[in-house]
C-alpha cells in the first residue's frame, strides 16, 4: 500500500535519527515539522509500525520488527528527499538504523542531507577516545588489533560522507534539502 503526499504542493521529507529513542521524541519531531512548514515541507517521522495502535497488542517481537521495518521503507519511499540525525549514537558512529535509512534513500536517488555530526574528522574522535598509533605505513591504527582507522580527513565514514552533505543543525539541512528539491526538473 503506498503512502500518498497529503499535500502534494509541499515536498515530504523523511526525518531519520535516533530521535525516535529520545524520551522527549514527541517535542523533537514537532520541532522539526514545523522548521519543515517554514520551508514550505512536510516533515514525516518515522514509523512506529503501529506500536501504540491497539492491534499491536499480543504481536511477537519479530512481527512488531518487521512492522518498523515495512513502515519506514514505504515512507522513504513516499518521501521526496531526506534529513538525517548522523550524531554518535552509543558510541562513536551515527545510529545503524539511520544509515541505512540513508544508504536506502540514496540508493532509491533521493537527495539526502544529514546534521548533528561534531566537527573534525572521524579519525580524530577515534584517535581521542581508543589507543591509536601512527603505523609504519603512514596510517593510524588502533593499538589493541592494528585496525585501520579510516582517514581521507571526512567526519564520517566516506561512504556516508561522500553521498550525503553534511549540515552543522537540522534547520540548516532542512535548508539545503528544500533548495535541492527546487532544483530539481518539475520543482521535486
Amino acid at each position: 500500500m503506498a503512502v500518498m503526499n497529503s499535500n502534494p504542493a509541499r515536498p515530504r521529507v523523511y526525518l531519520a535519527g535516533p530521535d525516535v529513542f529520545l524520551p522527549d521524541s514527541r517535542h523533537v519531531f514537532e520541532r522539526l515539522r514545523a522548521a519543515c512548514a517554514r520551508l514550505g515541507l512536510e516533515g514525516v517521522e518515522p514509523s512506529d509500525g503501529g506500536l501504540a495502535e491497539s492491534g499491536a497488542l499480543g504481536a511477537t517481537d519479530d512481527e512488531l520488527a518487521q512492522r518498523i521495518y515495512e513502515g519506514n521503507v514505504r515512507l522513504i519511499h513516499a518521501c521526496d528527499g531526506v534529513i538525517a540525525n548522523l550524531c554518535a549514537f552509543r558510541g562513536l558512529e551515527p545510529d545503524p538504523g539511520t544509515v541505512f535509512e540513508v544508504g536506502y534513500a540514496v540508493a532509491l536517488g533521493k537527495p539526502v542531507v544529514g546534521y548533528g555530526v561534531a566537527p573534525g574528522s572521524y579519525a580524530d574522535r577515534v584517535g581521542a577516545a581508543l589507543p591509536c598509533a601512527r603505523a609504519a605505513d603512514g596510517h593510524l591504527r588502533e593499538a589493541a588489533n592494528g585496525a585501520m582507522v579510516e582517514g581521507l580527513g571526512q567526519r564520517l565514514n566516506l561512504m556516508l560522507t561522500r553521498s550525503t552533505p553534511l549540515e552543522d543543525s537540522a534547520e540548516a539541512a532542512l535548508q539545503q534539502l528544500a533548495r535541492r528539491l527546487q532544483s530539481k526538473p518539475g520543482g521535486r
